[in-house]
């Protein structure tokens, strides 16, 4: 899977892709993000020549048309003449350049970047051949935008964020540029073009509403967080494979039979991921003198199934929505047409992207209960896994700090879409907020981890307390991996700083 290295700044290195306009799938589009470099290739290129070419033509007939040689938005009544297209496309980028906030991070820019030369060079934009290519260069070179994370309302596009990733390719705005050292260091984009030579792109017609009409940013929220909710959710399975040893629980509940009658593969694959991490554990027996778990233990397969649809879901609006055109207008140099349409508009990522902040949210919800029911003081456990229970308080706060981020979860997994505000003096009088909910999976991801990581402390001190806690081989070589980051506790400790190892350790 590919992901840039957190702590260093650098990309993974895979090898070089030649990119193809046209539908990818989520394993080839992670295969282009891992890339060192990408190439276009020679389809792609004519197709960016071929619509710009056409555009070209347009203009040259002094036709209105939307964006070309008018104002934009609410000021699309208003014409531009000839000798200012050039200018109205630089005034647009920097006009629209006007986020607030933290930037986003890094992985996620560049995602962003991708997507936008998976739109362009389906040749529907119009764009120069020029400028295609420095957003490759950036790509290749790993210099990244700073994009401030707040501005989209997901319905022209994702405006503010595309406008500051795109100034600059004019020399203008800021890039993160990774050093030797491995850390991402911000420069003026000029200072960064001057030191490889680059000249600044001169901005022709159309140009900078191509640039920044488009989903790009909602895509790259949705990308990124499939990348870490594919990872927390096998992690979430070995993590409550070993809360289930540590409590002693049955096996029963993941019976392949069982969830075949149900018909759901999402919970079939869960099932199938449980037993995977139980297969060899001695713990399992047939008789026991309770007969059922608790729900947070006997329905993983039924909730984290759900969650796994939930994932596939968003895998397959990504796969349509990646490379889609997505600005406006658009053209279609096979039919001679410019069509002004709406493409840009956010609404079905913004509802896949709430649908998986449910989803996120609810892994960190069930892990929760299991954090509490090892805690409980149960199944011969001491009362929160504490060593001297009354002189010592054990991980009791440690639930009380997994409770209140599975409560803040839940108060960001409340759907973005359903709300919208009319913008451009009422020409844009419906907005998805896709960008909002998409920044909000962010937070429920990482909440997620939170939680998770909590449960992985609580289930290893647990099983400290187990003499002979028949794991699988499996479970293991993973817990083994953990306690050498983050040994059994014997006594109280500062709990926060063994919370933070282990939510580290699940980012590896």
């Amino acid at each position: 899977m590919g992901k840039i290295v957190r702590s260093s700044g650098k990309f993974v290195t895979a090898m070089n892709h030649c990119l193809e306009p046209g539908p990818q799938s989520w394993s080839q589009l992670q295969s282009l993000y891992a890339a060192e470099r990408i190439v276009l290739s020679d389809a792609a290129r004519k197709n960016v020549s071929l619509a710009h070419d056409f555009l070209m033509e347009v203009v040259e007939s002094g036709k209105t048309v939307y964006g070309v040689n008018t104002g934009f938005g609410e000021l699309a009544r208003v014409r531009v003449g000839d000798d200012q297209l050039h200018q109205l496309q630089e005034n647009i980028l920097r006009s629209h350049a006007a986020g607030l906030g933290e930037a986003l991070p890094p992985e996620v820019v560049r995602w962003m970047l991708l997507f936008k030369i998976c739109g362009l060079i389906r040749g529907h934009s119009g764009v120069q051949p020029q400028t295609v290519d420095r957003l490759v260069d950036f790509y290749n070179e790993g210099l990244i935008p700073v994009v401030p994370r707040q501005g989209s309302l997901g319905a022209s596009g994702d405006l503010a964020p595309l406008s500051h990733m795109c100034l600059p390719l004019m020399g203008e705005g800021e890039l993160m540029v990774p050093d030797g050292a491995g850390a991402w260091n911000t420069h003026p984009a000029e200072e960064v073009l001057r030191a490889r030579g680059w000249s600044p792109i001169s901005l022709g017609p159309k140009e900078g509403l191509a640039l920044i009409n488009g989903t790009q940013m909602m895509s790259a929220l949705l990308a990124h967080s499939l990348q870490e909710m594919e990872h927390l959710w096998e992690q979430a399975h070995g993590i409550a494979s070993l809360s289930l040893a540590a409590f002693e629980g049955l096996d029963a509940p993941y019976h392949p039979a069982v969830h075949a009658l149900r018909q759901h593969s999402g919970q079939q694959a869960s099932a199938a991921r449980m037993r995977a991490w139980l297969e060899g554990a001695d713990f399992l027996r047939g008789t026991h003198e309770w007969v059922q778990d608790p729900y947070s233990f006997r329905c993983i397969p039924q909730v984290y199934g759900a969650v796994r649809a939930a994932i596939d879901r968003g895998i397959e609006t990504l796969e349509g929505e990646a490379t889609a055109v997505t600005d406006n207008p658009i053209l279609l140099p096979e039919t001679g047409e410019v069509i002004s349409a709406g493409n840009f508009h956010g609404e079905p990522l913004a509802l896949v992207l709430d649908h998986l902040k449910v989803a996120a949210s609810e892994l960190g919800t069930m892990s929760e209960r299991r954090i509490f029911k090892l805690l409980s003081g149960t199944r011969g456990l001491p009362p929160f896994l504490a060593n001297d229970p009354g002189l010592d308080s054990g991980l009791m706060i440690v639930q009380y700090t997994a409770a209140s981020i599975v409560a803040r979860n839940k108060m960001r997994a409340m759907p973005a879409s359903v709300d919208t505000i009319d913008s451009s003096n009422g020409q844009e009088d419906h907005v998805s907020m896709g960008a909002n909910g998409g920044l909000q999976l962010l937070a429920v991801v990482e909440g997620a981890r939170e939680v998770l990581g909590c449960e992985f402390l609580s289930a290893s001190q647990a099983l400290h307390f187990r003499e002979t806690p028949g794991l699988s081989n499996k479970q293991v070589q993973w817990l083994s991996a953990f306690r050498n980051t983050v040994p059994p506790q014997i006594g109280d400790v500062e709990q926060s700083s063994h919370m933070k190892m282990a939510i580290a350790f699940l980012r590896r």
